[in-house]
């Protein structure tokens, strides 16, 4: 633990770089899944509501906050598509974890990066339970940022090698090819969203325009797939066509969040969805046989964000790969927070003039 309680411990994006490469990659997001699978296992000990959005004409700024009665979490995320065509990224983030008895933080990190592990993780957690046995190909539709994380992930945890990509930006491409030549995968470049779903028993959709899209058509989904929705994650925005939905088993986090954010918001708020929870406890199967489609619908739940964050906080001690943050006032008497202002002013020689 971190000796001192008035300084938090955070984890800038060179820490988190330096963390997940000492760690590597692939192990990194084994253990992740983990931690996630672990709270899932105590869903019912977690506060839980949809995230807090603040939506403009140009994207969305949410924050996503979870407890489970001894620590709280809270990620601020946005996602602006628009950002990418400036030279910024379309997702951002950053997270911290406070005691719950005292209310004081214990970590502050960066989430950019974090976010991208934990949705692979999420989505192989995800396909764990759900996709085909032994299923070793995947259809990767949209090859941003998050693509390369997908693919070392469902490789890790699901034993994926064969990956076959697809983007309307031919060198989005390129550059996950180029990322993830020499680490045991078989890639194909595809001309076409058909022809990279041929074959594959798993599809992940994960694109990033702020619109209803239809990436995926009802003919192009043959029986026994798995699919791995990622890119439909807010109010106007999704991936599959509605007749999709309607031959699939589909799997949500929670259920009130992504019938507003997910690919389900195409369908009647009573159509029946499975939680994922209930599916990792045992409380209800996943897959139940070799012709059935899943479907899960990924938007993200701020659980996911905990376990992430709790995951990080366990791995400070070890790494060292952070810096001390002088982030909470710490006066010699609680209540004497304006004395401690007034011999601040004193140690720097600046009178009551500067106040």
């Amino acid at each position: 633990m971190i000796p001192n309680l008035n300084i938090v411990p955070f984890v800038s994006v060179d820490h988190m770089m330096k963390l997940v490469l000492k760690i590597g990659v692939e192990r990194f997001l084994t253990e992740l899944a983990s931690y996630i699978e672990d709270d899932f296992r105590r869903w019912q000990a977690f506060d839980k509501t949809p995230r807090v959005a603040s939506h403009s004409a140009e994207g969305v700024i949410e924050l996503m906050p979870t407890s489970d009665g001894e620590v709280y979490g809270f990620k601020y995320v946005n996602g602006h598509p628009k950002n990418m065509r400036e030279g910024r990224q379309t997702v951002t983030a950053f997270g911290m974890l406070a005691d719950v008895h005292n209310g004081y933080p214990v970590l502050l990190s960066e989430m950019t990066i974090l976010t991208a592990l934990r949705t692979a993780a999420m989505s192989a957690l995800a396909a764990k339970h759900l996709a085909p046995p032994g299923a070793d190909c995947m259809a990767l539709i949209g090859n941003g940022a998050q693509a390369e994380f997908q693919a070392l992930a469902f490789k890790a945890l699901l034993g994926v090698r064969k990956l076959r990509f697809y983007d309307i930006d031919r060198a989005a491409t390129e550059k996950c090819i180029r990322n993830l030549a020499g680490l045991g995968f078989d890639m194909v470049a595809c001309a076409t969203t058909e022809e990279a779903v041929e074959g594959a028993g798993i599809i992940t959709t994960v694109t990033a325009d702020k619109q209803y899209a239809t990436i995926l058509t009802d003919n192009m989904v043959g029986s026994g797939v798995h699919i791995n929705a990622v890119g439909g994650d807010c109010p106007g925005k999704t991936e599959l066509h509605r007749d999709i939905l309607l031959r699939s088993d589909i799997f949500v986090e929670y259920p009130p969040q992504t019938r507003i954010e997910g690919e389900i918001q195409q369908l009647a708020p009573d159509h029946a969805v499975t939680e994922l929870w209930q599916v990792i406890t045992g409380a209800v199967p996943g897959r139940r046989d070799p012709a059935q489609i899943t479907l899960f619908d990924s938007v993200g739940f701020a659980i996911e964000d905990f376990s992430a964050l709790r995951y990080i906080r366990d791995q400070l001690i070890s790494t060292g790969l952070y810096q001390e943050l002088d982030m909470l006032a710490d006066p010699d008497e609680p209540r004497d927070l304006f004395g401690m202002l007034l011999r601040a002013a004193t140690a720097t020689k600046t009178g009551h003039a500067a106040l």
